[in-house]
């Protein structure tokens, strides 16, 4: 069938219409229908169906994540279990505020005992973490190196946790070395400043918030 003779086709006369042109009619009717549906209807309820298959699989790993939970929650209470007998034993060895107080003056011994002449020992303010408080001590020692290195060994075989952080040595005169270093002691905060520390973090979140709003 040609351009002209569809052109020429009048829906009035529709039953005298030739087979072929019949059926062809009515084959792009049905596309016409199907592309409608799929447009208005169908196009939809696939997208819905895509969502709840993609719900579908995230809510099967969330069942399978869980349930490999529930097989290993024996391990899991035995791990936390190992973890906190660890945490307990770390604790024992950070003092608490009435013993700082003699870890400081351990330190001061432990250079002394040595031969050691301080010409700075001056502690500083605490920085506060979670659950512990970091007391820094600036010294300045002056001694031989194999002095100061025993020094340095007896700090890290104290009972309690010291460390020695930012170590400067330079030669002084008559064959000694000077050595400015800073120790760090740390102690555990007691439940007190804890909960003191809880109020302000939660003050400070509430004011945020309200700030937000």
């Amino acid at each position: 069938m040609t351009l002209d003779e569809i052109k020429q086709l009048n829906l009035k006369t529709l039953a005298d219409w030739p087979l072929p042109t019949k059926l062809a009619a009515l084959g792009l009717l049905c596309v016409a229908i199907v592309a409608a549906g799929w447009w208005f209807d169908w196009r939809v309820g696939m997208e819905k169906l895509d969502e709840i298959k993609q719900k579908e699989t995230q809510l099967r790993a969330d069942f399978s994540t869980k349930k490999n939970q529930a097989i290993n929650l024996e391990a899991y209470i035995s791990q936390l279990a190992d973890i906190e007998q660890a945490f307990g034993a770390l604790l024992k060895q950070l003092p608490n505020k009435q013993e700082m107080d003699a870890l400081i003056t351990d330190v001061n011994q432990a250079g002394l005992g040595r031969g050691l002449q301080f010409d700075l020992f001056k502690p500083e303010a605490e920085t506060m973490s979670e659950f512990y408080a970091e007391t820094p001590i600036r010294v300045k020692v002056t001694g031989g190196y194999h002095d100061i290195a025993a020094f340095v060994s007896d700090i890290s075989k104290l009972s309690r946790i010291v460390t020695l952080q930012n170590i400067v040595m330079e030669p002084a005169k008559d064959g000694v070395l000077n050595m400015d270093a800073v120790v760090k002691t740390y102690r555990y905060l007691d439940e007190e400043e804890v909960g003191a520390r809880k109020k302000t973090a939660d003050a400070d979140k509430a004011k945020g918030q309200e700030m937000k709003k």
